[in-house]
């Protein structure tokens, strides 16, 4: 689920300082000095992803992406769990492990690794093709173990001395934490982390560890790093799900290589739209060695074969925020069937010297959700300069005149019987902001929404929106922001199901003057207020706006000359500004030369 950012960008200035004087001189920020590039099996495979698929994945890799620097392959969730199904979880289900509960993988999927290899010899393959192999752990000890009260290797207790039955994981039923401020915490932990050593691992993802970061996951992350350190091997670390606390980037940056600053990135425009504010939220905790990770890139074939959703404007966009917040690129979708433009968006040079080679990454300035990104390039006066248009329809709408807001709405089966006057409306906006309760999950319905009048009733349902954003999954009629069926007391339901923060905007029909509905949360930790708000006017804007930087924001005088990193192309010579019409949901990115 998507962490609240809102909040984020008034701490990094005051953090900035304290930051830049806390960062450690360590060994294994060497490990990634820029950042890693490379795949992960989850955007395309989900928990089901097989040795054979690997293998293939590794053969396309080795062709179509080593040479671009992409080298690390990592094995997504649930490689112990042999039954495993899509992007989902069951309780209760075996999984593989040896006699000390440490996971093994399943056979059904890993056949190479019978006899107690584990996955050495799928290592060994991606080894041998120039990659490098990773794996997605969950922390902690598996349940499982805990019941059967396993030893815990190379001491003399049990899985229960150092289980923390009450730490679970929300949306995992895998796992217990551990205690790691005991030394048999920290033992089982080295125990793991050689046996992924020994397989050959150069990569680990540990979830469930960086939200809400607090203590018992704060003694992990800490056990993770000494037991990483022991094994010798330059494994690195990359904690998950998001949003990491800004509040701990000095601890995180200087215990893990990158660190997720979001929960899952889809190819949905309000997720890539948060990712402006986020990634500038981190800017004090960006470094050689240690970098925020705004996610896996969804573009392709992702989720079993289906393209992204993302157009190419905002695919654009995408890579080039990326590239210049200096984000791990890590490709999500199906690299056997990679097509041409999105090979070009992965492996287009200019743009990886972007994001593998500058400095000093940061936000010019964000007006209107038009904004622009600079960064130095080492050795040079020249800069790289990103502009984004990322304006939507409906962006210059003010909530704070809506026509009917909810008080706070929280718990699961809260409701809220909503009726508004749209007499002289031109444009129905209904809007779900998010409660402030400091959870995520605001799942939230608008039920039987319809429109009432002289021309009779008309269900929203049966009418197609102009446009429909969620903080999280979409909109979607008659079903939930999870595409889940919309269920309500155990029947089925009529109506929208989204998440905050959501704007869904209609066409208002003449002949109708009332909109009813009923506002209604679907989670437990759910917690938001519902809005309508009727326009009488023209809330359009444009489909393009210029977007421009001042050379003196960016240190230049004068004039220089600009090229086009994604066409390849030379721009000329301009003074004092340069600027470009962008589309909505457009970006450009480019290097600015300054003339002697």
């Amino acid at each position: 689920m998507i962490k609240k950012s809102i909040g984020l960008l008034v701490l990094s200035a005051m953090l900035s300082i304290g930051c830049l004087t806390a960062q450690e001189n360590t060994a294994y920020h060497q490990f990634a000095t820029t950042p890693p590039l490379g795949w992960n099996s989850w955007d395309i495979y989900g928990t089901t992803v097989t040795e054979q698929q690997i293998k293939e994945q590794a053969d396309a890799m080795a062709e179509h992406l080593l040479p671009s620097g992409y080298t690390y392959l990592t094995v997504d969730i649930q490689w112990y769990e042999p039954e495993s199904k899509a992007h989902y979880y069951r309780p209760g289900a075996p999984l593989t492990m040896d006699e000390y509960g440490r996971l093994t993988p399943g056979l059904k999927k890993f056949p190479s690794a019978a006899n107690g290899v584990g996955f050495k010899a799928l290592a060994d393959y991606v080894h041998a093709k120039g990659l490098k192999f990773g794996i997605h752990i969950m922390r902690g000890i598996p349940k499982e173990a805990v019941e059967k009260n396993l030893p815990v290797y190379g001491t003399n207790v049990r899985a229960k001395d150092i289980a923390i039955t009450s730490s679970t994981c929300a949306w995992n039923p895998d796992m217990y934490g551990v205690d790691a401020t005991k030394p048999e915490g920290q033992a089982y932990y080295n125990s793991i982390v050689q046996m992924y050593a020994d397989w050959g691992v150069d990569f680990i993802k540990c979830d469930d560890i960086s939200r809400p970061y607090n203590d018992i996951q704060k003694a992990e992350v800490e056990a993770l790093r000494k037991a990483i350190d022991k094994t010798g091997r330059p494994i690195i670390l990359s904690l998950s799900p998001g949003a990491t606390p800004v509040s701990m980037g000095a601890h995180v940056m200087n215990n893990a290589n990158m660190w997720r600053i979001t929960d899952d990135f889809w190819d949905r425009w309000g997720l890539l739209f948060a990712m402006f504010e986020r990634l500038d939220a981190w800017t004090p905790y960006r470094g050689p060695g240690h970098f925020p990770d705004a996610d896996m890139l969804p573009i392709g074939e992702v989720e079993f074969n289906r393209p992204t959703r993302f157009t190419k404007d905002e695919q654009y966009t995408l890579m080039s925020l990326w590239a210049i917040g200096r984000s791990p690129l890590i490709f999500g979708g199906d690299m056997t069937k990679l097509d041409p433009f999105t090979k070009e968006m992965l492996t287009n040079p200019e743009m990886l010297k972007v994001n593998q080679e500058s400095h000093n990454n940061r936000q010019v300035y964000r007006k209107n959700n038009l904004i622009a990104w600079t960064a130095d390039i080492p050795g040079s006066k020249d800069k790289y300069v990103a502009l984004f248009n990322a304006q939507s329809n409906g962006d210059n709408l003010d909530f704070s005149n809506a026509n009917y807001a909810s008080p706070v709405i929280a718990g699961e089966g809260a409701s809220q019987d909503i009726e508004v006057s749209v007499k002289g409306g031109k444009k129905l906006v209904l809007f779900v902001k998010d409660g402030g309760n400091g959870f995520d999950y605001d799942h939230a319905v608008w039920l039987n929404p319809t429109l009432h009048g002289p021309k009779g009733t008309l269900k929203l349902t049966s009418q197609k929106w102009m446009s429909a954003t969620a903080g999280w999954g979409e909109a979607r009629v008659n079903r939930t922001c999870d595409n889940r069926p919309l269920m309500i007391d155990g029947a089925a339901a009529e109506g929208i199901g989204t998440h905050s923060e959501s704007v869904i905007i209609y066409q208002l029909p003449e002949g109708y003057d009332t909109f009813t509905a009923t506002g209604y949360v679907t989670q437990d930790k759910g917690s938001v207020v519902f809005g309508v708000l009727v326009d009488k006017g023209n809330m359009e804007i444009s489909d393009n706006a210029l977007v421009d930087i001042d050379f003196k924001a960016i240190g230049i005088k004068g004039k220089a000359t600009v090229r086009d990193l994604w066409a390849h192309k030379d721009l000329g010579v301009f003074k004092g500004h340069f600027g470009r019409e962008l589309p909505q949901h457009g970006a450009g990115l480019y290097r600015i030369s300054p003339l002697k």
